[in-house]
């Protein structure tokens, strides 16, 4: 792969490919600042059945949002979703160990799904502070020289 670049572009070729890209001329945004540092309520649950859970529930989410609800108390969760225009809802109750003040989080299914899709292991911890701040999702074993963080926004609650 050839790669070269000048002050506003760089360029990559490979075989019969080329690749021009414009690069910004800007300061990159500090993106520690928009992971949260303090997490007090921390969910560990099973990826699969949590995984599973959110696709089987989505299908009844509001087909613009995918919203879905999580109700997360002491060892239990709950996943909800509601799309009132067409009279559809689903609930579900997982086991789960949680740490934590009783918390309800909403997000994007398609997004939680897709998250955890890419994730291995048995267990995955979503590490929260409030339903308004961004969450923190990591499997709870990591492979040596991996460190595995993904940020997922919250959508805001209609009730």
């Amino acid at each position: 792969m050839k790669v070269s670049f000048d002050k506003s572009n760089a360029f990559f070729e490979y075989g019969d490919t080329k690749l021009a890209c414009r690069l910004i001329d800007a300061r990159y945004p500090d993106y520690n600042a928009v992971i949260p540092a303090d997490n007090p309520n921390v969910l560990t649950v099973s990826r699969s059945d949590f995984q599973n859970s959110l696709k089987r529930i989505v299908i009844y989410a509001n087909k613009t949002t995918n919203q879905v609800i999580l109700n997360i108390a002491d060892g239990s969760l709950t996943v909800s979703a509601q799309d009132l225009d067409f009279s559809n809802e689903a609930t579900e109750q997982l086991s789960c160990s949680y740490e934590g003040e009783p918390l309800q989080i909403g997000f994007n299914a398609k997004f939680l799904v897709e998250m955890l899709n890419v994730l291995e292991g048995e267990e995955v911890k979503l590490e929260m502070s409030t339903a308004t701040r961004a969450g923190i999702l990591v499997p709870t074993e990591q492979e040596s020289g991996e460190d595995i963080m993904m940020l997922v926004m919250p959508v805001m609650l209609s009730n």
